[in-house]
């Protein structure tokens, strides 16, 4: 019931604000609506305004507005009735018919930004104090004498209180040599570090330069959740419980433990957990598993089924600083959406990538019962998706409007009625089988049974 609500909130939200779009800036421009209905097919309820009718429809994966003098979407019921020349559509300036098309999509990256602004606001986000965990032999930071649990509260002479703001230092410097004043046993002192180069793989594979300092944010050993099913759920290890050692050996942080258990998959693993007062000893053997490496190449660990639990703290942000960091947030993850999809149309990325409502539904069960913060954040990315889809240059989407418009622009005149009518017609097949695939990829990634739990 959960993953049905939360499907059914999000993909409401997310088609209202974009058909209100379109709404407001066609009402702004002087052009009439005849419909603004949430969803297709048969209608469920209506209500007669003045001059629009509003409508609620059986089919919820979409919705339009049907403006007075626009007749060339058969989904969208036109006529080709006479209506007043003032209000139609299709006589108004091309700016504003551009704005219009426009504006539906551009309401979902409106959203996006303010849900992530009123996150930040209301919730804030995740921190982690600016505390060395892990510190790798022979790096940067272990040469100048730093060492795991030395606190940072100063980079070149400027306060810290958290690892991302170090991170940020260390990138901005681009190599430079950086004093830091650390806090630890010894008492305070101030270390130069010089940052090496190295490459990291993203999130698609791809090569990028940072700079490293060798160290890692400690994360204690932990356990936060306990996947059912794994090998750490079988052995009886819940969530609070705390890693002490592996095999006889101590265990410091989360990074040791993963990694431990990462090069034993399919070794039986002594654990020892310390559960409140008690130690308890549980044997493991993780399960194997294909990841990729730091080099990007398929490799086989071993896995039990949990996660950290949550070290972090939520730092607000203040209204005007909120929607800054709304605003940046949303740029980014519309540049790693645009990204992706276009590796997927290059056959640089696989297809099996693409999900359909079956996914978007357990993905919006999952962060529902994760919090109100992780289904708001999963709403805004969602938002970015959405509005970058309708942008595609595919007839039947706001995006093939807007090709329309921009060749309407170079020729001087629109399009001939019939090549419309044909454009729209290939579109809408192009998008039945999209969204078959889809489907189709739903199923074979899931248990569909789990979806009705």
């Amino acid at each position: 019931m959960t993953t049905i609500l939360a499907f059914v909130v999000v993909i409401g939200l997310l088609i209202l604000i974009h058909e209100l779009g379109h709404f407001i800036v066609a009402r702004l421009c002087g052009v009439g609506v005849e419909r603004f209905s949430l969803g297709f097919g048969p209608v469920l309820w209506r209500f007669k305004g003045k001059e629009t009718e509003y409508c609620l429809s059986a089919i919820p994966m979409g919705g339009y507005v049907k403006m007075m003098g626009d007749d060339e979407n058969p989904l969208e019921g036109g006529k080709g009735e006479m209506v007043d020349p003032a209000k139609s559509f299709h006589l108004k300036p091309l700016l504003a018919r551009f704005a219009i098309v426009f504006a539906g999509p551009g309401m979902n990256f409106v959203l996006a930004a303010v849900i992530f602004a009123l996150v930040f606001m209301v919730v804030g986000r995740p921190v982690f104090p600016a505390v060395l965990g892990r510190v790798t032999e022979g790096g940067p930071a272990a040469r100048a004498g730093v060492g795991p649990g030395d606190r940072v509260v100063a980079v070149d002479g400027r306060p810290v209180q958290y690892w991302d703001e170090v991170l940020r230092a260390v990138q901005e410097g681009r190599g430079r040599p950086l004093g830091l004043t650390v806090s630890g046993p010894g008492g305070q002192r101030t270390v130069t570090v010089t940052p090496s180069r190295t490459t990291v793989r993203d999130v698609f594979g791809d090569e990028r330069e940072m700079w490293d300092l060798g160290v890692r944010p400690f994360t204690p050993a932990t356990i936060g959740d306990v996947i059912a099913g794994y090998p750490a759920a079988k052995a009886g290890l819940r969530g609070g419980d705390a890693v002490i050692a592996l095999g006889g050996k101590p265990v410091s942080s989360w990074e040791d433990l993963a990694e431990a258990i990462h090069k034993r998959a399919g070794q039986p693993t002594r654990l020892e957990v310390r559960r409140g007062q008690e130690i308890l000893t549980v044997t493991v053997v993780p399960t194997p598993v294909k990841d990729r490496g730091p080099d990007g190449k398929e490799v086989e660990v071993g896995r039990i089924g949990i996660s950290p639990a949550p070290t972090g703290i939520y730092v607000r942000s203040n209204p005007a600083m909120a929607v800054l960091e709304g605003v940046s947030r949303t740029v980014e993850v519309t540049a790693l959406t645009a990204v992706g999809l276009y590796k997927i149309v290059v056959g640089q990325l696989s297809s099996s990538n693409i999900g359909g409502p079956i996914q978007i539904a357990q993905a919006a069960g999952e962060q529902a019962r994760q919090g109100m913060s992780s289904l708001a954040f999963f709403t805004a990315v969602i938002s970015v998706n959405l509005a970058l889809l309708n942008l595609l240059p595919v007839p039947m989407l706001d995006g093939g409007h807007l090709l329309f418009f921009v060749c309407e622009a170079i020729l001087g005149r629109p399009l001939s009625l019939r090549k419309r009518e044909v454009a729209q017609q290939v579109g809408f097949v192009l998008l039945m089988l999209l969204m078959v695939y889809a489907v189709y990829n739903d199923l074979a990634r899931i248990e569909v049974f789990k979806f009705f739990r």
